[in-house]
């Protein structure tokens, strides 16, 4: 069993919830354990992640967050942006799933963090599981 450490930005409450849910139902499938923490906001996901990862405690990450576009170019920022700092953690060897779903509106959101539907957190969630069980692979 895995110690997985779910973190997100807790901006739509309801559509978090969804994401969550999602990812620990597929966490619990897998047979893995899972601690949620919450951050501001989408681009302080990979910094938490890195200051969690160096404590030692986890096995493996899963960021969760929702950015909806606005009328303003913060959108592809915080976008981008969150997605890069995900990256690097991958690259550095990190098993991450990246759970920020960007869209256009909250209806695009409801459709992907549903469970029901697209289920974006046990999606997740499961990307997370096989990163990490790739990097055992590879370390054995």
């Amino acid at each position: 069993m895995a110690k997985f450490l779910i973190v997100e930005a807790r901006f739509y409450a309801h559509l978090n919830d969804m994401l969550i849910a999602g990812a620990r139902a597929a966490l619990d499938e897998a047979g893995h354990h899972a601690d949620v923490i919450t951050v501001p906001g989408a681009l302080e996901i990979p910094a938490a992640i890195a200051m969690a990862a160096e404590s030692g405690r986890y096995d493996g990450f899963v960021g969760i967050g929702v950015v909806i576009r606005g009328e303003t170019y913060h959108f592809e920022i915080v976008a981008g942006e969150s997605a890069r700092g995900i990256m690097v953690l991958t690259m550095d060897g990190l098993a991450v799933g990246n759970g920020i779903i960007t869209v256009e509106n909250e209806a695009q959101a409801l459709e992907r963090a549903d469970p029901a539907q697209k289920n974006k957190g046990g999606e997740t969630a499961r990307a997370a599981i096989a990163l990490l069980e790739l990097r055992e692979k590879f370390a054995g």
